[in-house]
């Protein structure tokens, strides 16, 4: 797709959702809400929002563990750099420039650290599920009784995503214990390609596993899982206290259903998440838990502004201080996806 086609129909989404969004708010009552905020609710959701980026970094450098040696503080900086990215341009570059970054400053395998980006995306849906699975099983208040038809089939589809989930890490661990075994199988199916390309294609299969290192070991993959947890209850702190500062009834539990419907609003490629995230989190509190829709809207917004405005400033600090502009953000954006299509 054309870059300029590109930007127009990810605009014209993002004004999409924003309209839908604010289609049946009253804005008056919406800045009501936001002024009637708890101040101590949110100060709570800032630091739960802040302690989730150690979290990530701490994780990441266990994942980077099997490929060599890494500094948390490295780690940190570069994870606030790929989120902020994120926050302000489209499709998600931080989720590559991130790893481009840390491993020409720890001087990694590049091929290997992108690996562990998409192990982390499965550690996170894993644990979300998991969370929503333990939610209906073990802390559901009666939810069926709000809106029954779509309360069987979200909880039917969250039972059903964590058990493929954990499916998905089953076999990417059972791969990762034989790369030799799997570039041996990818020498098989490019042998209809030229050696020039199959020969590079092939090394490269077997570093993308070696990324995958972790998972080879029991431990070290309970150890991600591990890491995982107080990282997405954390998260799910931010929330509850977010609902708490908008004097919403809901208990900390209710936010693991929250997050169900949040991942789906920010997997939609607006910069920042802007639209996705909102409407997502304003479905979730009004058709479960009867939340009025202008008290919705305003902690929608609200805590997308503890998510997201935090990380931004941040990551413009660090980006500044390392010589980055926005172009140089996307020039470098554009070798990191020009890597990983080489590696994929």
């Amino acid at each position: 797709m054309r870059p300029h086609l590109k930007t127009f129909l990810i605009a014209l989404i993002t004004i999409g959702l924003i309209a839908w969004f604010f289609r049946q708010a009253n804005l008056g009552d919406v800045w009501r809400e936001i002024r009637a905020a708890e101040p101590w609710a949110l100060a709570l959701a800032l630091v739960a929002t802040a302690s989730t980026y150690l979290l990530r970094a701490l994780r990441w450098v266990y994942l980077l563990q099997p490929i060599g040696p890494t500094h948390f503080s490295v780690a940190f900086r570069t994870t606030v750099i790929g989120f902020a990215a994120n926050s302000v341009l489209p499709a998600r570059v931080g989720e590559v420039l991130r790893p481009y970054l840390l491993a020409r400053r720890e001087n990694l395998p590049v091929t290997a650290t992108f690996a562990t980006i998409i192990l982390e995306r499965l550690l996170d849906l894993v644990t979300v599920l998991l969370l929503f699975g333990a939610y209906v099983l073990f802390f559901d208040p009666g939810m069926a009784s709000v809106n029954p038809t779509i309360y069987q089939t979200v909880k039917a589809g969250g039972l059903l995503g964590a058990i493929g989930s954990v499916a998905a890490l089953i076999m990417i661990a059972v791969l990762a214990r034989q790369p030799e075994a799997f570039g041996r199988a990818v020498d098989r199916t490019t042998r209809i390609l030229p050696e020039k390309l199959a020969g590079p294609l092939v090394k490269m299969a077997q570093t993308f596993v070696q990324g995958l290192a972790v998972t080879r070991s029991p431990q070290h993959l309970a150890g991600s899982v591990a890491l995982s947890l107080p990282l997405w209850l954390s998260i799910a702190g931010g929330i509850w206290a977010c609902m708490q500062a908008f004097h919403m009834t809901i208990p900390y539990t209710g936010s693991f259903l929250v997050l169900i419907f949040l991942v789906v609003g920010v997997a939609v490629p607006t910069p920042g998440a802007v639209g996705g995230f909102h409407e997502a989190f304003r479905i979730g509190v009004t058709a479960f838990y009867g939340v009025a829709n202008d008290r919705a809207v305003g902690a929608a917004i609200v805590l997308h502004a503890v998510s997201f405005l935090p990380v931004t400033l941040l990551g413009a600090w660090f980006m500044f201080r390392d010589g980055l502009d926005l172009s140089g953000v996307r020039r470098v954006s554009e070798e990191a996806r020009e890597v990983e299509a080489q590696a994929s």
